[in-house]
């Protein structure tokens, strides 16, 4: 028998059958490159960040920005996410609803409080819930700059509408940063053609969007390190609970 699990890294090490699909948590960077098209960069960058309250495993957490750029960049996300409405998710005014329980929204709002702690600088948002809004588990979009590459809030997920603004000064680094997590699920590139490709190769992450390329459900999904192993979706997800046998004559 096999099984399909999904949910946070811990779930990871539970036992499990010698067949476990494993599809686990994640912290993605979003890697902005120096000549990529920002408007769309940024919204697509700080929509994916702040999707269903930022409960998405494969969301886009860690923005990672050219230090040449990092001003303009944060200016344009703050904007951005000042579109977003927190509210009723029956509202279709509504962009951003409740979280999952009020035990996540305490949780996010602890992670919120130790960036500011840990000097971070808090940019949008910040803790406590979105004005007007003093019953459900609603929590604020929050936007931080300044964030150290190994800061709590840069290292862990939060599972909430938390991005992250992280500089760097080349490639390298920027690679540098973005595998230095221990997950290993999703991330993007956005910039040149030429230069993204190259890029995307060097994460190690189970699946890379490039430019914001629509998500296909026939491609193999599924994250290195302690995003989780196997691949699901498509005929990989079925070869995962297959065996494979060869006949020799």
């Amino acid at each position: 028998m096999g099984i399909h699990g999904s949910g946070e890294h811990s779930y990871g090490r539970l036992p499990l059958p010698r067949w476990g699909l494993l599809e686990l948590g994640g912290k993605s960077a979003n890697v902005i490159l120096d000549d990529a098209d920002l408007a769309l960069a940024i919204r697509l960058g700080v929509g994916n960040a702040f999707a269903n309250g930022g409960q998405v495993c494969g969301g886009w957490p860690r923005m990672l920005v050219p230090a040449s750029r990092h001003d303009e960049i944060v200016e344009l996300a703050v904007a951005a996410a000042a579109e977003y409405t927190v509210g009723d998710p029956t509202d279709e005014a509504t962009h951003i609803g409740p979280m999952a329980s009020e035990a996540q929204r305490h949780r996010v709002d602890g992670y919120i409080q130790k960036g500011i702690a840990d000097g971070a600088t808090l940019a949008f948002g910040g803790p406590g819930k979105p004005d007007g809004l003093h019953t459900g588990a609603y929590a604020r979009p929050t936007i931080f700059t300044d964030v150290a590459p190994d800061a709590v809030i840069a290292q862990e997920e939060i599972f909430g509408p938390v991005l992250t603004i992280i500089p760097y000064v080349d490639e390298d680094q920027a690679v540098e940063i973005a595998n230095s997590t221990v997950y290993g699920l999703t991330g993007a590139v956005f910039g040149s053609e030429d230069r993204v490709l190259a890029i995307a190769r060097r994460l190690r992450t189970g699946q890379v969007d490039i430019n914001g390329a629509q998500w296909n459900p026939l491609a193999p999904f599924g994250g290195y390190k302690q995003s989780g192993n196997g691949r699901e979706f498509g005929r990989y997800g079925i070869e995962e609970f297959l065996e494979t046998k060869s006949i020799q004559r």
